[in-house]
């Protein structure tokens, strides 16, 4: 490789091109020999694994696990049926088998959480400025117990590329968001046109809105201390179409309905 690197210098100087000149074809020389010598490595590692040429490595190389081709998945499972879980915890306890009772219990408050997502669900608008509501890809999903445990999502598209996806529950990354942008009292509001984070209010409710080229708008609403209502808008036009999508929606009513204040 040094020595096409080598001999390609010497046929950029030999051009007698000017310094700017001899710096481009000498770049251009010198990826072509970096990725023909790539190549030649990559097939050199293939031979030696016992890779056909043009086909991929596999996960695991050298190993004679054979690569799954079947199965059906997993089936959807009925929620947690709540009086029959309580008379289950009922029974336990009473027998003193404490564990049971436990588990009973987090079955029970686990069905009366994808109850309530389900309610919420069915109180969201089927229709949002230009968007129309994809009922296939409604999420309610909880773990164990407790509001912070609960998502609640909604889809809404239209025949285009935009897309609103409304999320309700606890979320991380979103809750670290609002901490150090809303919660923060070092926070400043930036003075420059453009900015990529900024407070709002969304009907009265303090809000955080951020933008990104990649994912477009997200408009953060907090709910109580650790859950909130997300708004991820992809091909929005404007800040101005983002908030008249989220005004769409009943906040006071999904914050009624989760018990937040």
């Amino acid at each position: 490789m040094k020595h096409l690197v080598r001999a390609a210098f010497v046929i950029a100087l030999s051009t007698g091109l000017s310094l700017p000149g001899k710096t481009q074809v000498l770049n251009k020389l010198k990826e072509k020999v970096n990725k023909a010598v790539d190549k030649a490595v990559e097939k050199k590692v293939n031979e030696a694994i016992g890779v056909p040429d043009n086909q991929p490595p596999a996960n695991n190389p050298g190993s004679n696990n054979p690569t799954n081709k079947k199965g059906g998945g997993l089936k959807n499972t009925a929620p947690p049926d709540v009086q029959q879980q309580m008379q289950a915890a009922d029974s336990s306890f009473k027998t003193g088998n404490y564990s049971d009772a436990r588990y009973s219990i987090q079955q029970a408050l686990t069905g009366v959480e994808i109850q309530l997502g389900k309610q919420i669900l069915k109180s969201l608008p089927n229709k949002v400025t230009d968007l129309d509501r994809d009922t296939t890809r409604n999420v309610v999903y909880s773990n164990q117990w407790g509001f912070q445990n609960m998502t609640i999502q909604a889809v809404y598209k239209n025949t285009k590329e935009k897309q609103l996806t409304l999320t309700i529950g606890n979320n991380v990354y979103y809750s670290g968001v609002l901490n150090m942008y809303l919660f923060n009292p070092a926070f400043a509001q930036a003075n420059n046109e453009e900015q990529n984070v900024k407070q709002v209010r969304v009907k009265g409710n303090k809000a955080i809105i951020t933008y990104d080229d990649n994912k477009g708008y997200t408009l953060i609403v907090p709910l109580g201390q650790s859950a909130s209502i997300v708004w991820e808008c992809i091909n929005f036009d404007s800040e101005e179409q983002v908030m008249a999508a989220a005004n769409a929606f009943d906040i006071e009513g999904i914050k009624k309905m989760m018990g937040e204040k």
